[in-house]
């Protein structure tokens, strides 16, 4: 379904941030509980996560809230991450050109890292919550303000901030694929690349973000669109580091059952993945299980971000989307959350795409000595579906390829496969049928991976 910017519908001026907080000050604090299964796992969410590969688990935070017993009690104990939900955007730091109100996000920071939390600057530009100067402005001389504000933000709390959202929110909805129609856009389209690069300049330390909403399925027009800007980024040399994926979802019916893919298939390109704004209508413990779980499954998604941490604190209250109730009490998606943080292992290395790319747009992995082999989909069916492999830079070739256990190959063409002892890494062997190849994977319960290629060599 198509919908409106979540910062749009929030209120006139949109009330979110995404909280994280850092693990080193909850795993002194969070101590251990014994659960089934477990020897001694972590009692909270923040050092859990932090078990699981240094991973965070934070969430928004409105700094007005701080003075809240209730709320920071919570806060402190729960979370190792915070962004802050409305006090670093635009409107709030620069709220007349030239003069900046760092005073609430000074606060903000300051009382994170007393937690020894990490924090999320967000954001640095964006075509909403701009102060009525900006509004007014366009072309260069919006460029240049857009530019000095990234440039004087980052500069001001360098050191300070983990991973800043450079720019938040710069597709629209829809089939097209286009970006959004806005004032910045209309500067120009290296708009976006320009402030990435502002970024980086003003702080080296810095991990620079793209954030963007509805990109959460990998078949979206809108998924496919930012999957090309940070591949297009990430040939060039432009300066990006991650991207975040909002993930509001509507309820345990708009988690996409290839959500894994769409992590894995932004972490292959070469950047982290965080899900910065998780929430989902009336909290259910399956969807918010299998969020958890796919992060752990994608060694580069370094962590989750929940919008707020009671549901009274939610610019969704009505629909009681997050992990504790009004009154602070753990929910069942709490239990499910910690459960899985716990019980998840966490992979090492850097990742490779679940699923490839749609037809027109393969992903070619790094060669493996002379060739390279992209992967594009072929016909699905309820209990199997047909990949095909295309090799380039050489006329013979072997090529590995994983599937995800406990999916297995079942039949291959155009090619001599062999098979480590696991039975789910082939070597495909060129036997004079051209250099494409096929094979048919039964999923086998498991209706989200999709195979990875490892290497392509020569000869």
């Amino acid at each position: 379904m198509t919908k409106e910017s979540p910062d749009a519908l929030r209120r006139p001026r949109r009330r979110r941030t995404a909280l994280v907080l850092s693990a080193i000050g909850l795993l002194a604090a969070a101590g251990a509980v014994v659960l089934p299964g477990s020897a001694s796992a972590a009692s909270t969410l923040g050092a859990s996560a932090a078990e699981q590969g240094g991973r965070y688990f934070g969430t928004a935070v409105a700094v007005n809230r701080l003075s809240d017993s209730a709320y920071t009690t919570i806060l402190n104990r729960e979370f190792n991450q915070v962004t802050a939900e409305n006090e670093m955007k635009i409107d709030a730091l620069q709220p007349q050109q030239g003069q900046f109100n760092y005073g609430n996000g000074d606060r903000l920071v300051q009382h994170a890292r007393s937690q020894g939390m990490q924090v999320r600057g967000h954001t640095l530009a964006w075509h909403s919550q701009q102060p009525g100067w900006m509004q007014n402005m366009s072309g260069t001389t919006l460029r240049n303000a857009m530019l000095n504000h990234v440039t004087q933000v980052a500069t001001h709390y360098r050191g300070q901030i983990a991973w800043w959202d450079v720019v938040n929110e710069a597709f629209q909805d829809g089939s097209s694929g286009a970006r959004r129609d806005s004032n910045l856009q209309r500067t120009g389209n290296d708009w976006i690349e320009a402030a990435f690069r502002a970024a980086r300049q003003a702080d080296p330390n810095a991990q620079l973000c793209y954030n963007d909403y509805n990109i959460d399925n990998w078949n979206d027009a809108k998924t496919q669109a930012v999957y090309r800007m940070v591949q297009d980024f990430k040939s060039r040399g432009v300066p990006i580091d991650c991207v975040g994926l909002q993930s509001h979802f509507t309820g345990g019916s708009n988690y996409p059952s290839n959500y894994r893919t769409t992590l894995s298939s932004f972490a292959a390109l070469g950047v982290d993945v965080h899900i910065t704004e998780l929430d989902i209508r009336n909290a259910p413990s399956d969807a918010y299980r299998n969020v958890v779980n796919d992060c752990l499954a994608v060694a580069r998604c370094k962590g989750i971000t929940v919008w707020g941490i009671r549901d009274s604190d939610s610019w969704r209250s009505g629909e009681s989307p997050l992990l504790f109730d009004g009154n602070g009490n753990k929910k069942a998606a709490y239990n499910a959350v910690l459960t899985a943080l716990n019980s998840g292992t966490s992979p090492t290395g850097n990742p490779t795409p679940t699923t490839p790319p749609p037809t027109g747009n393969p992903t070619t992995p790094p060669p493996g000595g002379g060739c390279t082999a992209s992967i594009t989909p072929g016909q699905v069916w309820s209990d199997r579906y047909n990949t095909s492999v295309t090799v380039s830079g050489a006329s013979t070739w072997s090529v590995v390829v994983a599937i995800t256990a406990p999916q297995k190959i079942s039949s291959t063409w155009s090619g001599n496969p062999t098979w480590d002892s696991s039975g789910n890494v082939m070597t495909m062997r060129s036997n004079g049928s051209g250099n494409t190849f096929g094979f048919t994977t039964m999923m086998n319960g498991n209706s989200s991976a999709r195979p990875q290629i490892r290497s392509c060599t020569a000869g």
